[in-house]
């Protein structure tokens, strides 16, 4: 067995209703004024009531941010720390989706270590460590709420930077099924399309190991076996519990393993055209795949499986390309487009999205060696739909 390290500080609690009780669970880890980060959609809709009722039952004084972006950016990030330092915050929770909990992570971070957060762009280089960070997910897709990293988008350059340090796990993730349960079909079909990405990337990355691998493709059959479900039928709270305890593995598996070339591209359409990220993901993940095919046919066979394709009778590397076919299938299934164009992607832009992908870490450890030239002809079959 090659030597490798398996580092997941992260205390999850896990069950429907957990949130009403998140003042009690939180309670001993707080010791001032809680930041609470989060979107004013979730307020207004009334999703977060019993939460906040929690933290005024607990006795615990917080402070709430509620100006989260998609895809969020310095400038939000820049608020948010100065709230917290007017308002003297010694803790920060992220409650909501992806956007949410990176803000919060950032926030935590920006907290204690000076200068800008694109400064720490890479891996492991913030100097201090970050106040205690929390998460609630209300989303099953990112996975944020259990992994070592933060994104944010340049507004100058249109760049998405990836920080990285194992000092951004959160102490304590709350995964309430119920507040999921309100999704929008949409926001259903995005997220979780990008959780189902991250279980795929990671369980084929260069980096993976046995234990990543295991909650990779654990997290495969979980997604595919309900995100249909999800979709078609919001209230299913088994099928949601099933949807968040796979988006909370595969971000398990990915903090290990990190991620591939569907991220490493995706996060340039973010950056350039503020695509959401799960249905960038979405839309690139069949030509990925078709892509990383040759270089590990094996572990695509299991995939395939986990997918739930019939392989009966195929030769391994048939049975690995049912993969495209069976995510082909699910993208027409909830309402995917089957083409970057269709999202607003502009070729105009293309050597600037291969520059941005090339800068990826991601690149490094995706299965099959990728050259700028590969990225370029990926983005152009995702744009003109060559699958």
């Amino acid at each position: 067995m090659s030597q490798f390290q398996f580092h997941f500080p992260t205390i999850a609690k896990c069950g429907a209703g957990l949130a009403d009780q998140a003042g009690a669970l939180l309670k001993p880890y707080v010791d001032g004024t809680l930041l609470v980060v989060t979107d004013q959609g979730l307020i207004d809709a009334g999703i977060l009531a019993g939460f906040f009722a929690s933290l005024e039952q607990a006795g615990i004084d917080y402070q709430l941010f509620c100006a989260v972006e998609a895809n969020p950016s310095t400038d939000v990030l820049d608020a948010a720390v100065a709230l917290l330092k007017e308002r003297d915050c010694t803790a920060v929770i992220g409650v909501g989706g992806g956007s949410s909990i990176d803000t919060a992570k950032g926030v935590a971070a920006m907290a204690t270590n000076p200068g800008n957060i694109l400064d720490y762009e890479g891996y492991d280089k913030l100097t201090q460590p970050p106040l205690p960070i929390f998460a609630i997910p209300t989303t099953s897709g990112t996975g944020s709420e259990c992994t070592a990293s933060t994104v944010f988008t340049n507004k100058r350059t249109l760049f998405k930077t990836v920080i990285v340090s194992p000092r951004l796990f959160p102490r304590l993730a709350i995964l309430d099924p119920a507040l999921t349960l309100k999704l929008p079909a949409a926001i259903t079909a995005a997220t979780g399309m990008d959780a189902l990405t991250h279980a795929i990337e990671s369980y084929v990355s260069r980096q993976a190991n046995p234990i990543s691998q295991a909650m990779a493709l654990q997290a495969i059959r979980m997604i595919a076996g309900s995100l249909e479900k999800t979709y078609f039928v919001g209230t299913d709270m088994a099928a949601r519990e099933q949807m968040l305890l796979g988006s909370f593995l595969a971000g398990v598996a990915f903090s290990q393993s990190k991620l591939g070339n569907v991220h490493a591209i995706s996060h340039t359409f973010g950056g350039v055209f503020n695509i959401p990220h799960g249905i960038a993901n979405a839309a690139l993940l069949p030509y990925v795949i078709k892509f990383n095919l040759p270089a590990c046919p094996e572990r695509f066979r299991d995939i395939a499986i986990a997918l739930g394709a019939d392989v009966t009778g195929l030769s391994v590397e048939q049975a690995a390309a049912r993969t495209v076919d069976a995510v082909v299938a699910l993208n027409q299934a909830i309402g995917i487009p089957a083409t970057i164009r269709e999202l607003g992607v502009d070729l105009e832009f293309l050597p600037q999205m291969v520059s941005d992908s090339m800068r990826s870490g991601n690149v490094l450890v995706n299965p099959r060696l990728t050259t700028a030239r590969d990225v370029e002809r990926l983005i152009t079959d995702a744009y003109h739909g060559s699958l």
